[in-house]
């Protein structure tokens, strides 16, 4: 089977799919998934309330971040930095990292891709380890 027969050509639209809390503020909706078909990566987008963020943790696989709407703090390996629409990271597995909205009041939205659909997360307070498409129903 070719990859194009395992994952047909689609228009995802964000505002017409399910969106999943994923606890303090913040809701993911899963975009290119392996439910999808895909074989090779993960995205989708999480919308932070005002103030909302997510707790320090670490993927098993690298992690790249499109900021789309608002002002973000992402915590990098210990170090903060204050991003904008559209500024872009790349985290490297294993590298602790978080998110968090700069503001108390306006939403902010990020775009997340993993390298690998086999994608999971370690909270670093607790080890605890996920699947990253478990926060969304997935297996």
């Amino acid at each position: 089977m070719t990859e194009r027969e395992t994952f047909p050509a689609a228009v995802l639209r964000p505002a017409e799919l399910p969106a999943f809390a994923r606890g303090g503020g913040a809701r993911t909706v899963p975009l290119v998934t392996r439910e999808r078909g895909a074989t090779t990566f993960l995205n989708g987008q999480t919308l932070f309330e005002g103030g909302a963020g997510i707790p320090l943790h670490t993927h098993d696989c690298p992690e790249s971040v499109v900021i789309l709407e608002g002002d973000a703090i992402a915590e990098i390996d210990g170090v903060e930095h204050e991003l904008t629409a559209f500024d872009t990271t790349y985290v490297d597995a294993g590298v602790p990292h978080r998110f968090r909205n700069a503001s108390t009041t306006e939403p902010m939205r990020i775009l997340w891709t993993y390298a690998s659909i086999d994608a999971t997360r370690t909270l670093v307070a607790t080890g605890e380890t996920r699947r990253v498409d478990a926060e969304h129903g997935a297996r």
